[in-house]
């Protein structure tokens, strides 16, 4: 069995959803994972904020505004009779929901309810779709297999014991259509694997049937060589590695989402990156093989903060390092880099939730500096110890442009540049003309 992922932009119109039967392949058994509808979990985002605010009224304005743009989808989707009617009463069910909680008491808990209506809609309007056409299908609710923990990781066990007897209950069904992005917690309430998780969803799915392939499907044609949007001439990359696309999707490669390649690698799922505008590309391959000797790809990670600590008491001090990360520990921060003297430490963070906090805390260690709007450029491709010249090209390549921090030899797969903001497209120009 193969798992298929479709984005917002490929569900984004009701022609474009038409087409994934042009992808689809109904002979074989696959689990279709389906994002929102493009733009949708944006406004739904607006939605909570608002009633989070306590402005019912704004919150109000922005479902019927919402809800026209359903009504029209559905129009375009199903032909006129009982399937257009079924897709209707599918709409108004789940928008008279969301106008039942902005008159209730809201929380972050109805959020996570709000947030997940983009999904449950699209799938939803998809299977109904689907039956006017006489394809059959089964909705799985992903509600009921998709679980994190309380430390907010996915349950892969908790999803095999409920998800195989769903499929197994339908011996001659080939088309199964579920949910991205959305799951319970461990209290039983709903919850998300957090933006762009419909990917993650899908290599989960994956892991716990140990399926065939996971393809993720998209409107760019694989992962590329550098950024499509601000480099000139960029290439999609044939083959890839788990470790090197893990670390593009990490530093900001946005076709992929960071964490979705890791319940894949674990289970040595291969994982395609595909585009629905261009099913015949060959795309990007993920597996446990790569092309060793040559460099693969830059990406960049804006929104980073540097925190430099500068302690004479460091020098020859064991366990320093260890209460400084503690207190990242404590406030649910990770680390991006890290940089080491015998008098200071320098790190990144992308999650400024507590910086004021850690800030404060770090100060006990010694003097504490903080650098703002700065970027990380990853160069990901081989390496590893053996390899001659790949850092000196690296370094070179960027040698008018002043670097913060540089982070290498903690993988085989890349090195890391810290630079200011306003330097990141010269960064990137530059190293793509000296590099590809």
């Amino acid at each position: 069995m193969k798992i298929l992922k479709f984005g917002g932009t490929s569900v984004g119109s009701p022609e474009r959803m038409q087409k994934l039967l042009d992808i689809i392949n109904t002979n074989e058994r696959q689990i279709v994972v389906l994002s929102a509808v493009s733009g949708t979990t944006n406004s739904l985002v607006e939605i909570s904020t608002a009633l989070l605010k306590e402005d019912k009224k704004k919150g109000i304005d922005l479902i019927n505004h919402l809800y026209k743009k359903y009504n029209e989808f559905v129009i375009e989707l199903l032909p006129e009779g009982d399937f257009r009617e079924q897709g209707q009463e599918v709409v108004d069910y789940h928008f008279n929901f969301l106008l039942d909680l902005a008159n209730n008491l809201f929380t972050s808990i109805e959020e996570k309810v709000v947030l997940a209506q983009g999904e449950l809609l699209s799938t939803t309007l998809y299977h109904v779709y689907l039956k006017s056409i006489n394809i059959p299908s089964v909705l799985l609710p992903a509600l009921d297999f998709m679980k994190i923990d309380e430390d907010n990781e996915p349950v892969i066990s908790y999803t095999t014991i409920h998800l195989t007897p769903l499929l197994e209950a339908h011996p001659n069904n080939n088309l199964f259509i579920t949910q991205g992005y959305i799951c319970r917690n461990s209290f039983g309430e709903i919850d998300n694997l957090r933006r762009g998780g419909s990917d993650y969803t899908a290599s989960l799915l994956g892991a716990a049937i140990l399926a065939e392939e996971v393809q993720i499907w998209t409107d760019i044609d694989g992962m590329h060589n550098n950024d499509p949007r601000i480099v000139k001439g960029t290439k999609p990359i044939a083959q890839l590695s788990f470790d090197e696309a893990a670390e593009l999707a990490y530093f900001g490669a946005k076709i992929l989402h960071p964490q979705s390649v890791f319940p894949a690698q674990k289970y040595k799922i291969p994982v395609r990156l595909l585009n629905t505008m261009e099913p015949e590309a060959f795309g990007t391959l993920i597996s446990n093989e790569s092309e060793s000797g040559k460099i693969k790809s830059i990406a960049a990670k804006d929104g980073i903060i540097a925190i430099k600590i500068h302690s004479s008491r460091m020098l020859l001090a064991y366990g320093f390092l260890r209460k400084v990360f503690e207190i990242f520990e404590r406030y649910k921060t990770p680390i991006d880099m890290i940089t080491t003297s015998e008098v200071a430490v320098s790190l990144t963070i992308d999650v400024t939730d507590h910086l004021d906090e850690i800030t404060s805390e770090l100060k006990a260690f010694g003097s504490v500096e903080i650098d703002k709007d700065l970027t990380i450029v990853c160069v990901v491709g081989d390496f590893n110890a053996e390899t001659h010249g790949y850092a000196a090209k690296v370094l070179d390549s960027i040698k008018h442009i002043p670097v913060r921090m540089i982070s290498y030899g903690g993988s085989n797969y890349n090195i890391s540049l810290l630079v200011r903001t306003e330097d990141k497209i010269e960064v990137l120009r530059s190293l793509h003309n000296r590099i590809f």
